[in-house]
């Protein structure tokens, strides 16, 4: 049996984010190595390419060090089963001209999928792919893609979305996450998590999963007291915690600590508290084969119905619901 092939393509433009270019290329070879070691020719494999957007093949990065691809947008003679286009740090109007667009824009009803890592959104958009799209990109940049494309609907917390077949990420590092799906999508989780595990990545973040984690959004203060609490927090979601423990901990009165932790975080203890609950319990529905009271119990969450309450109320979805969605089932 002839071996199948999948063409993935990255469209580099001058001045690309490395990192948006190199993390997701690395998981999608590392992917490529463990299917050829499978010796499975009924299962298609990855071959991968890196075009630019002129006929100069070295192609400078922001961070000064060059790549060199295979040739222009001409060269690629293949099909392309999906396209990624990594973004740029600085100058977001002047990321494409007309000729690159107009192939980007042709190449989206034609490959199977069409991806952007951070800024690369903007690409896309300006070729008038996301129209009418949900779409994720770097955080720093939401409203001013928002505001430059009022078509589009666009995420500010999670990781990466997926509408139809074009999928958006967010900052930098959401390209290797981006990948793993992909690849998870191709060939199950398995895989997904060698190439992670080799990568010594965290498996895995699913799309809808914030940008900053709770403790990372709300980590500003410098204040310890404060930290102290919310590092005892981590560790401590199963205990029954009350602002009276907490405030106990931090050496203060309740009505003071929960003054001084919202004007510290910018959220009240019981919502941040609410909020490592919920995140914990997302972690452990994705990667995870715990039952449902477990996590609850774990998350410090009570019971099932409680724990339902709170997804509902904040992701719209029941728990069970979000594990279906979010993990698969392995098929290599």
């Amino acid at each position: 049996m002839e071996k199948e092939f999948r063409h993935i393509a990255f469209l580099v433009m001058p001045n690309a984010t490395l990192l948006d270019i190199t993390g997701p290329y690395e998981v999608f070879s590392l992917a490529a190595q463990r299917l050829q070691q499978f010796g499975r020719n009924d299962f298609p494999s990855y071959i991968l390419h890196t075009l630019s957007t002129g006929r100069n093949k070295i192609i400078r990065t922001s961070s000064g060090l060059c790549l060199q691809s295979e040739g222009a947008l001409k060269s690629a003679d293949y099909p392309i089963d999906t396209l990624i286009i990594p973004g740029i740090p600085e100058n977001l109007e002047d990321m494409a001209d007309a000729r690159t667009l107009d192939w980007i824009k042709q190449q989206s009803t034609r490959v199977r999928r069409i991806c952007s890592v951070c800024t690369g959104a903007f690409i896309l958009a300006e070729a008038g792919v996301l129209d009418n799209r949900n779409v994720a990109t770097h955080w720093k940049v939401c409203d001013k893609l928002a505001k430059d494309y009022s078509s589009l609907k666009v995420d500010r917390e999670s990781i990466f979305v997926k509408d139809g077949n074009v999928y958006t990420s967010a900052g930098i590092s959401s390209g290797i996450d981006l990948a793993l799906a992909l690849i998870e999508e191709d060939f199950g989780r398995t895989l997904a998590l060698e190439v992670a595990r080799e990568l010594v990545v965290y498996l895995k973040r699913p799309g809808n999963q914030a940008q900053f984690s709770v403790a990372l959004k709300h980590q500003e203060s410098d204040y310890n007291p404060v930290q102290s609490v919310k590092e005892w927090l981590l560790e401590n979601l199963k205990e029954n915690i009350t602002v009276e423990k907490l405030a106990e901990r931090a050496l203060m009165s309740p009505r003071n600590f929960a003054r001084v932790f919202k004007r510290e975080t910018g959220i009240t203890p019981a919502k941040y508290i609410e909020k490592l609950r919920l995140e914990a319990a997302c972690r452990f529905l994705t990667e995870t084969q715990l039952s449902m009271e477990t996590i609850s119990n774990d998350c410090g969450l009570v019971n099932i119905d409680n724990m339902r309450r709170m997804f509902i109320r904040h992701l719209k979805v029941t728990p069970s619901d979000y594990r279906k969605r979010f993990r698969s089932i392995a098929r290599i």
